[in-house]
């Protein structure tokens, strides 16, 4: 399933800037940055839970904003891309 995290860490102290750094990485080992804070990623149902999990315990649910989106298929139809920036295809074949 693709799934789109996106997040606003508060920064003004530096345990904040710190988890900005630990959300960041978390989401980098599942998906593909897509802006600053919004990473599209690629999981079965159990990395999908792990994620969830790993980016939870990164939080301060007291200053932070995590929101998670499942997108839908077929995929062509509910997402567009305009611009530079071309997302990695995963399903198709990977040209070295």
């Amino acid at each position: 399933m693709l799934i789109l995290v996106t997040y606003d860490v508060s920064t003004e102290s530096p345990a904040g800037r710190r988890r900005l750094r630990r959300v960041a990485k978390v989401c980098k080992d599942y998906g593909q940055r897509v802006q600053k804070s919004v990473f599209e990623c690629q999981v079965d149902p159990t990395n999908y839970e792990r994620l969830e999990q790993a980016l939870l315990d990164e939080i301060d649910e007291k200053e932070d904003n995590l929101r998670i989106y499942r997108l839908h298929e077929p995929l062509a139809k509910n997402v567009k891309e305009f611009g530079c920036f071309r997302a990695t295809d995963f399903e198709a074949p990977l040209i070295i």
